[in-house]
């Protein structure tokens, strides 16, 4: 019988006395369709000052609500230090989940500002830090994010399995959260061996 022992940087798997690890591990797609290996770091005042300079990014990231927020903010960066993306998570112990802010890919890969994104890929690997920041504090993997628009909405009930939660106040973006199987599917995609 298979023994499966959730770990803090992965899963490790008893089989027949062998031991496989696997190791978290974050990636985007490029152009190409190649995987870009990415590490999520906790941001710097440098990333953050990025989002100003050219190619200006969708939102300031230097603002007071976001950079003095409290919000545990992590830059998504290449092997070679390329920014790709910014996320803000706040963990909500009286609700015993991580609430993802904000998330938003650098310009050159923001669909909003640019015909053809330079990265692919970039909010589910967000979202998959999310659920891993989860796991670490003990909430299970479960993740809540708001939709701003209605296209985001129906994405994140088509791509990512999340659910509607009701009851928000009206007036506010609809507040969806990622638990269960759907966490479990995005998290193990980014698990590889070794």
């Amino acid at each position: 019988r298979d023994l499966y022992l959730s770990v803090f940087y992965g899963i490790l798997k008893k089989k027949s006395g062998a031991i496989d690890v696997a190791r978290f591990e974050l990636f985007v797609w490029d152009r190409l369709g190649e995987k870009v290996s990415v590490k999520a770091l906790r941001a710097t005042r440098e990333d953050l000052e990025s989002t100003v300079a050219e190619p200006v990014w969708q939102t300031d990231w230097t603002t007071e609500y976001i950079a003095e927020s409290g919000f545990e903010i992590y830059a998504l960066k290449s092997k070679e230090g390329e920014l790709v993306a910014l996320g803000a998570y706040e963990i909500e112990e009286n609700v015993v989940t991580v609430h993802i802010v904000y998330m938003e890919s650098q310009a050159r890969s923001n669909p909003t500002l640019c015909e053809e994104p330079k990265y692919r890929g970039i909010g589910r690997a967000l979202v998959a830090y999310g659920i891993k920041l989860s796991v670490d504090a003990g909430f299970n993997g479960d993740v809540t994010l708001d939709a701003k628009t209605p296209e985001l909405a129906k994405h994140y009930e088509q791509n990512f399995g999340a659910l509607l939660i009701p009851g928000r106040k009206s007036g506010a973006a609809p507040r969806y959260l990622i638990c269960d199987e759907a966490a479990i599917n995005i998290f193990t995609s980014y698990l590889e061996e070794g």
